[in-house]
């Protein structure tokens, strides 16, 4: 992400990675805690079965 990315300012280099880390990674890694599901994939789960219930 930030290997040919030339930043202003040290704030602006951690804005990135945080956006990054925070928008795009962990919604979209598999999670050992959610039995390997993507936080949607969970979050889809949950809602289906407890409106099944």
């Amino acid at each position: 992400m930030v290997n040919h990315t030339y930043f202003a300012t040290r704030a602006a280099a951690r804005l990135a990675i945080f956006e990054y880390i925070e928008g795009w990674y962990n919604c979209r890694r598999k999670h050992s805690v959610l039995n390997y599901r993507t936080p949607s994939q969970q979050e889809s789960y949950f809602y289906t079965s407890s409106m099944a219930a």
